[in-house]
């Protein structure tokens, strides 16, 4: 049976691909999950639709995320550490105490979204990527102070 595609289906194929599934595999699984739809002339104009509206959703995302990066560029905060001789660090900075400092400056970051290059072990003023979006990265300084 010749099923649409409406999701993307891991082992399966992405939204818009029209595959070969057995009758079984599309009425019990793919058809009440909302996964796929059969193969129709209203099947396809179907999903015609849902593709514009995902295609909008997606831009709209993308500048939500592009105007946030703005506000990430200009912004930078200040992480306190512990060091000992020579403005070593008791360990490094992490994501997480990006995060915390984000936080005090009122823009709320997801640790998973924050790259660092190399450990931080020194204090110093660093430059830290951001990846808001597969197409957005910001960048942000981060200065490391001792306590």
């Amino acid at each position: 049976m010749k099923v649409i595609l409406i999701e993307d289906i891991e082992k399966l194929g992405k939204l818009g691909d029209i595959v070969d599934v057995k009758r079984g595999h599309a009425r019990n699984f793919l058809f009440p999950r909302k996964l796929a739809i059969e193969a129709t002339n209203k099947g396809v104009e179907f999903l015609e639709r849902k593709k514009k509206k995902r295609e909008a959703d997606l831009a709209k995302l993308k500048r939500d995320m592009e105007e946030r990066a703005k506000k990430i560029n200009e912004a930078s905060c200040t992480v306190s550490v512990a060091a000992g001789e020579g403005d070593k660090l008791f360990g490094s900075v992490t994501p997480e105490d990006i995060k915390g400092a984000f936080a005090q400056e009122g823009l709320d970051i997801d640790k998973k979204q924050i790259h660092i290059a190399e450990p931080i072990k020194k204090l110093g003023v660093y430059q830290v990527d951001i990846k808001l979006h597969p197409e957005v990265t910001a960048s942000a300084k981060v200065w490391v102070v001792k306590k």
